[in-house]
């Protein structure tokens, strides 16, 4: 996949849309594109980003398409806004799934025609930009729940390309290992590294069940940072690491550990009188795909994380489906768990 995208890079301006769950690597990628895009002589402006859940209203107006002086109150000055920085460049909207309706037009209208018009101004500006967006969110579902422009998003996924977790390329755990420990050491100003018996055990706990990386590589970087300003000498020990697994195990700790919430989730679901009707096991069984359905964005998500092991050998891997076929066992919609 990565080795297409750079492809593409080169040779391609079109739009890329990069998906994927938080903290696995969009930012990372659309800075690898505007790199190889920059060396090959294809850009001669920077890369202008910007994550759309921090734009809200009159904001997100000014802050993407600019404003003129006095355009609202408080608009003292001229902002020539982040598409007229990304002139000539490229730019990478993160999070275009939380932009607002009002933006999403003015934003295709941009891509479609290269113009756009300034909040309070009257008069069109150009900026030729290349864009990259990112989304953890599942757009063809916002699309027809009314919240995404279904127009908008047939001209941003002419090249689509997802990220997978950090669990679900577990292989990739020891490569990245390496890179977070050579950008730690730059940046400290000294080398680090583990001893033999302190790595395999880091190696042997991050490629277990229990790792759940939930913030994928974020969760990774945070991690080799602790370890790393820990490291006297600059040698990460066995130590250090068990100390490290600690707190990853508290950060990551199931909330079904505390016995009282599977009874009092599932209670607040099908009532008292349901649970009471069931094992203990099923209990937790329930408890957890609950919970997964309320931390994903659609079953389809929901699903590669509850058969992430079972889906590699069926031929066809509707997650949605066997998703749904467990909730309706018990009377349950995944919109209503998704909004617990």
């Amino acid at each position: 996949m990565i080795e297409q995208l750079e492809q593409v890079s080169i040779r391609s301006d079109a739009p890329i849309l990069i998906t994927g769950p938080t903290g696995a690597g969009k930012s990372q990628l659309a800075q690898r594109v505007f790199e190889l895009r920059k060396q090959r002589g294809k850009l001669e402006g920077g890369l202008v980003a910007v994550n759309c859940a921090t734009l809200r209203g009159e904001n997100a107006m000014s802050a993407l398409f600019g404003h003129r002086k006095g355009a609202y109150t408080g608009a003292t000055t001229h902002r020539p806004g982040l598409l007229m920085e990304a002139d000539k460049g490229l730019l990478f909207l993160d999070e275009i799934g939380e932009l607002g309706l009002d933006e999403q037009a003015m934003l295709l209208r941009a891509i479609e025609h290269k113009r756009f018009m300034p909040f309070g101004s009257d008069k069109e500006v150009s900026s030729h930009f290349q864009l990259i967006t990112g989304t953890n969110r599942d757009l063809v579902q916002l699309c027809q729940e009314g919240k995404f422009r279904a127009d908008l998003l047939a001209r941003i996924d002419l090249w689509t390309y997802r990220l997978p977790s950090l669990r679900e390329r577990i292989e990739d755990l020891e490569p990245n290992i390496d890179f977070e420990l050579e950008a730690f050491s730059r940046k400290s100003g000294h080398l680090v590294s583990f001893n033999r018996a302190a790595r395999e055990k880091y190696l042997s706990f991050g490629r277990s069940r229990e790792a759940s990386w939930s913030a994928n590589f974020r969760d990774l970087n945070a991690s080799i940072l602790r370890m790393g300003t820990l490291a006297d000498g600059g040698r990460i020990t066995t130590q250090v690491v068990e100390e490290e697994i600690h707190r990853l195990r508290i950060k990551w700790q199931n909330p079904l550990t505390d016995s009282s919430l599977p009874l009092a989730r599932i209670e607040t679901l099908l009532g008292r009188d349901h649970i009471e009707q069931m094992d203990y096991y099923e209990q937790i069984k329930l408890a957890g795909l609950i919970q997964v359905c309320a931390d994903s964005n659609s079953m389809a998500e929901a699903g590669r994380k509850l058969f992430q092991v079972s889906r590699t050998s069926k031929k066809s891997n509707n997650d949605s489906h066997r998703v749904r076929q467990l909730l309706d066992k018990y009377g349950l919609k995944f919109d209503q768990l998704n909004k617990t």
